[in-house]
């Protein structure tokens, strides 16, 4: 198996990331340097990264969690503030499939799985992501859902047409098949009603249900084979 592929499958990061780990020199093979991501190894082959041995591929997992407001995510933060990683105890390396932001809360999925969370949060495979937005401004009014539907003029480009709906006066859904930074509080903003508070509250096929703040799940193995059909769009 390729060093990159090993380290995915090991909970190490995604193949992408695993590639870079290996290119920056931090992993030792037998303990010599290895810098190049396609040397093949096995579970017998000694692999460690910064010094810490690497086992053979993990079972692989995927965790359902809600994030609650504060909780950043990321696998460990310099600020030493909670992480979603600190959130799902799972006994081996985990990391959060893609972000939200540190005072958005909702669904979010934690997993040891490098090749599916690359999966999931590749931009051509477009998986929807559902978000459920208070704003300010006043009741939303038809021509702002209508603004946001057809794709919004934002500083770094258009954005792609939107499924909007008006939950209540000041509560909108919104579904997104892209992943920018702080998209849905800039779209919002553009139409006149900034967010107040933010929650995904579906991936794909997935919903966050009546989870609590801070409570996760393990996927079940049908749960998991649908987020990859979804992201292959079968």
């Amino acid at each position: 198996m390729r060093l990159a592929k090993f380290l995915a499958h090991a909970g190490v990061a995604s193949r992408r990331a695993a590639e870079e780990v290996v290119r920056a020199g931090r992993v030792t093979v037998g303990g010599e340097v290895v810098r190049d991501p396609a040397r093949d190894v096995d579970a017998s082959s000694g692999v460690a990264v910064d010094g810490a041995p690497v086992g053979g591929p993990e079972g692989r997992v995927v965790h359902l969690l809600h994030k609650p407001a504060g909780v950043v995510s990321t696998a460990r933060d310099p600020q030493g503030r909670p992480t979603v990683v600190d959130l799902v105890p799972a006994g081996g390396r985990l990391y959060p499939v893609g972000r939200l932001d540190a005072d958005a809360t909702g669904l979010i999925l934690v997993t040891n799985d490098g090749e599916l969370a690359q999966l999931l949060t590749h931009p051509r495979h477009e998986v929807p992501r559902t978000y459920r937005a208070t704003v300010a401004g006043g009741p939303v009014s038809a021509a702002a859902l209508r603004r946001l539907r057809e794709g919004i003029e934002l500083e770094d480009g258009p954005t792609a047409p939107a499924r909007a709906r008006r939950v209540a006066g000041g509560v909108i859904e919104l579904e997104l098949h892209e992943g920018r930074n702080r998209q849905v509080k800039r779209m919002c903003a553009a139409v006149g009603h900034p967010v107040r508070a933010l929650q995904r509250v579906r991936f794909g096929p997935l919903r966050l249900g009546d989870l609590a703040p801070g409570e996760h799940r393990r996927l079940s193995a049908a749960e998991v084979e649908r987020l990859r059909r979804a992201a292959l769009g079968r």
